[in-house]
């Protein structure tokens, strides 16, 4: 089935890869961003993430959907909780407005030749990135997170921009869980030994002159 989804969408370059089925919180104060904004919330419609790098806009982004306006401001800025929707890519960008806008070709994923379910492997190592990094066991993946459970567990651990952006632009699940355990296999043992230093450093009794 066709996405109806508008061919042109405001654009909002951040700092940040926004991924399907992530939630988002953001604080905006700049008043082309609050108006994008108050017209999203007004039409029921999504606006789309950059990743912004010194070099330029990443031409792969994900929609934005706003879930919430979780506070409004005495100054007019506003905090919203955000969910990613869609993959895009623009084709061609229309910066003669204060908002930057394009027009988008929305990204879907190619049919999986097989059911695709996360590996056991993938599974614990996400367990315990999820265990060292933020000192609680992760929740359970089941339910709609089998959709695409890579983009859930990309979205939930706090990996390096480039590789988030990476799975973004992968349309086939099998080829996102093979990329995201190739890098937690890496991650891990890095994170295990700072858990180990840091575990030594509060245990030893000794401070610091």
């Amino acid at each position: 089935m066709k996405s109806m989804r508008p061919e042109r969408i405001p654009l909002f370059p951040l700092n940040v890869v926004l991924l399907p089925g992530a939630e988002l919180p953001l604080h905006i104060f700049e008043p082309r961003y609050r108006d994008m904004v108050q017209s999203c919330l007004r039409h029921k419609s999504e606006f789309g993430i950059l990743l912004s790098l010194p070099n330029g806009l990443k031409r792969i982004g994900c929609t934005a959907e706003i879930l919430e306006v979780v506070n409004r401001h005495k100054d007019g800025s506003l905090d919203i909780l955000t969910i990613g929707r869609q993959p895009f890519r623009y084709l061609e960008l229309f910066t003669d407005a204060p908002l930057l806008e394009g027009r988008v070709e929305y990204q879907e994923d190619r049919p999986a030749t097989a059911s695709v379910v996360p590996t056991q492997e993938l599974v614990d190592l996400y367990e315990t990135c999820h265990t060292l990094v933020f000192g609680d066991y992760p929740k359970n993946l089941g339910g709609a997170a089998q959709a695409s459970p890579s983009y859930i567990i990309a979205g939930m651990l706090p990996m390096d921009l480039p590789w988030k952006q990476q799975l973004l632009e992968l349309r086939s699940e099998a080829d996102r869980q093979i990329r995201l355990l190739a890098y937690l296999r890496d991650w891990a043992p890095h994170l295990q030994k700072a858990a180990a230093v840091r575990e030594h450093a509060t245990g030893n009794g000794h401070g610091f002159n």
